[in-house]
């Protein structure tokens, strides 16, 4: 289980982030990746599948051909969480390694 970020911790870990937005609708962060094509966009899915299960803490996307929306947020705690927070980082860092 996760704690719910709050506070400074919460400042900071979004802070942390590039790109990631707070939903308006729910305590969640979003971001949007945009590739060449839709085995890009499978491709980096899949390497996301495989750290998300090791992380166990999976996200919620949805793509259509080239595009992925994620949005990140712990169920357990009903928000935000270091999980959130460290999930996105590695998102974040595959997406770097597919853009090369």
């Amino acid at each position: 289980m996760s704690d719910l970020l709050s506070g400074n911790r919460r400042d900071e870990a979004l802070a942390s982030l590039s790109g990631w937005t707070l939903r308006t609708d729910r305590d969640a962060i979003e971001k949007s990746f945009t590739f060449k094509d839709f085995n890009g966009a499978f491709g980096f899915m899949n390497r996301i599948a495989l750290k998300a299960e090791a992380m166990n803490h999976h996200p919620e996307w949805f793509n259509v051909y080239n595009r992925v929306d994620i949005v990140l947020t712990s169920h357990d705690v009903a928000g935000l969480s270091e999980r959130d927070i460290a999930l996105a980082g590695v998102i974040d860092r595959i997406a770097d390694d597919a853009a090369e």
